[in-house]
């Protein structure tokens, strides 16, 4: 037998070996898709058998998230101040940095990842609608969006950006963008930067897992709750240090007829939203 030919036989051996192997982990997926989905139905059956009335389609899972950490990156700072001042001059104020632009208006941003934006009148107009300039604004200051929510008043907007990390809602990561009279007024909130796995971080468990737990903290605390309209995984930030250090947690959103609570993945604790 010629040297090809031997050389074309394990080609085609190696190709039918990983055709195989894919297969075997196509199956394992699907399988594992489908247990955890039978799980999920499970527990609204025991939430329903306890008086909760959900529906399974109204939960929303994001995949394997895992715990994480921030930290405070003065470069990220800089890009948000730019976005809205240009060129600006910056103080040091220890755990405050201050950066002011005489024609333009100043910012001020605290270790934690909250800020504040204090606008003169005319810089930034809100042509083609407050929700668009937003999208705009936040893809200069390199951050995501979950969501954006226009809310009005007597003389001004709101636009509320609920922030994300690929794509997944941080729930307590907010920026408000207010406007007036055309302009953009005034941006406050809290952004994320230097963000790491935590390798200590566990990952997040299945919503099935996530409810009976839900159902056992009702019970416990006697809370009035009959039903749940959404279940969304996503995360919590929390501060942890005084120099910007922070840790960012999967968690669990319920929205009932009683109000929003969060379910920490890893405890188990639950608090209103």
């Amino acid at each position: 037998m010629s040297g090809s030919r031997i050389k074309t036989m394990v080609i085609a051996m190696l190709v039918l070996i990983n055709i195989v192997f894919l297969t075997v982990i196509g199956m394992d997926t699907v399988a594992d898709a489908q247990s955890e989905r039978q799980a999920l139905i499970n527990a609204c059956t025991v939430l329903q058998n306890g008086g909760i009335t959900i529906d399974p389609s109204n939960v929303k899972t994001s995949g394997a998230l895992r715990a994480m950490r921030t930290a405070r990156v003065d470069e990220a700072e800089s890009i948000i101040a730019r976005t809205f001042l240009g060129i600006t001059e910056m103080t040091d104020q220890g755990v405050i940095y201050l950066y002011e632009n005489g024609e333009r208006g100043k910012a001020r941003f605290y270790s934690a990842g909250d800020f504040e934006i204090l606008l003169y009148g005319g810089v930034v107009g809100s042509s083609g609608g407050a929700l668009r300039t937003v999208q705009r604004l936040m893809r200069d200051m390199n951050l995501e969006a979950s969501s954006l929510l226009l809310s009005s008043g007597q003389g001004h907007e709101t636009v509320t950006a609920i922030c994300a990390i690929r794509g997944v809602t941080v729930f307590n990561c907010t920026i408000e963008f207010v406007f007036r009279g055309g302009y953009l007024e005034r941006v406050e909130g809290r952004y994320l930067s230097g963000i790491e796995i935590a390798e200590d971080g566990a990952e997040i468990s299945s919503a099935g897992t996530a409810l009976l737990g839900f159902l056992a903290w009702v019970r416990r605390e006697s809370v009035d709750c009959s039903r749940i309209y959404s279940v969304e995984a996503g995360y919590h930030h929390r501060v942890s240090g005084s120099f910007g250090e922070g840790l960012i947690i999967p968690v669990w959103m319920i929205t009932t007829d009683s109000g929003k609570y969060i379910l920490d993945d890893a405890t188990g604790e639950v608090w209103v939203f």
